[in-house]
């Protein structure tokens, strides 16, 4: 094999062993959308216009770089905590209809990706 080949390959063998070894996966968009839809989300959400509750776009910017946005995200959708509303009124915020850890991350980082 030539130095360059070799080089390619290394490198393309570093990458994919850094890609899994920070567990990063693509976001299953589709089956994020199906639990958000299950779940009522788009009632108070959407992707981009503000509603009841803020875009998920706002909620990216909000938490874009904070090492802790997966996890606070994650309780939020997950533990019923309440909500303050614009007119002051308070709600507990509805829990995601899956109990499965891998769905809920899926939706987690789907929000997050926006």
């Amino acid at each position: 094999m030539n130095t360059l080949f070799k080089r390619l390959l290394i490198a393309c063998a570093l990458s994919v062993a850094m890609f899994s070894a920070t567990g990063a996966q693509a976001v299953d968009e589709e089956a994020a959308r199906v639990l958000a839809r299950e779940s009522n989300c788009f009632k108070c959400h959407s992707i981009s216009k503000k509603g009841d509750g803020p875009a998920w776009k706002e909620v990216a910017a909000k938490y874009k770089g904070k090492p802790d946005a997966e996890a606070k995200l994650t309780q939020h959708i997950t533990s019923g905590e309440k909500v303050k509303f614009e007119d002051g009124h308070e709600e507990e915020h509805k829990v995601v209809k899956s109990k499965d850890p891998a769905q809920v991350k899926n939706l987690v980082d789907f929000i997050l990706s926006r």
